[in-house]
């Protein structure tokens, strides 16, 4: 029996899946490198980035991202004018697990004060990562059809931190920017200080 994929670009069929290109496929698009940064930017059409409807799925990594100021947080906002506001409406989730070096904290729980609903201000990613040298927070951030200007916005995130307090959380996010506008462009910031290090790079599925 053969198989079918339907895609955007059109249905294909094929009676192996080793015979199947182009489904799927994962196109590097553009890497920031953070050094004492305030934000970190992706906006469609500017500096070679692509955020549009080229791709139906996007995907940014987080990469030993590390601050400059102690028992901060990453965050990140989004807009629909190109970079010249971050203020798109969002609804999400958050939650986390957690655990500490000594085996004394273990939690599982939902983040009351992290969560967004019809918000338009910045989303928080992780909890109070650390600023030794040895702490950082790695992770990803997964955006649905940006481009759409018929839905909304869907996007998804994951992220392990190393807590300032030597603990690890592993943190849930998810939520929808509630516009039929086209989201171009999407911001990275720490709550204070500055991104001391680490990169983020952008993807796009077909």
């Amino acid at each position: 029996m053969a198989l079918v994929k339907l895609n955007n670009r059109g249905v294909r069929s094929a009676t192996t899946f080793g015979s199947i290109s182009g489904l799927g496929e994962m196109t590097f698009i553009k890497k920031l490198t953070a050094s004492a940064s305030s934000t970190l930017s992706f906006v469609d059409g500017a500096s070679d980035v692509v955020l549009d409807d080229t791709y139906k799925e996007y995907l940014f990594t987080f990469k030993n991202t590390h601050p400059s100021t102690d028992n901060t947080k990453l965050q990140f906002n989004l807009s629909a004018d190109t970079g010249s506001n971050y203020n798109v409406t969002k609804t999400t989730t958050y939650f986390k697990a957690q655990h500490n070096e000594g085996d004394t904290v273990t939690d599982l729980s939902y983040s009351t004060g992290r969560d967004l609903a019809q918000g338009t201000g910045v989303q928080i990613l992780d909890e109070n990562v650390g600023a030794d040298n040895d702490q950082c927070l790695s992770g990803y951030l997964c955006l649905f059809n940006p481009s759409s200007t018929t839905f909304v916005k869907h996007f998804l995130a994951r992220v392990s931190t190393a807590l300032n307090g030597d603990e690890v959380t592993d943190c849930f996010i998810a939520g929808y920017a509630n516009t039929t506008s086209a989201v171009d462009a999407v911001q990275f910031s720490m709550n204070s200080g500055n991104i001391d290090a680490g990169d983020i790079c952008l993807y796009g599925i077909n």
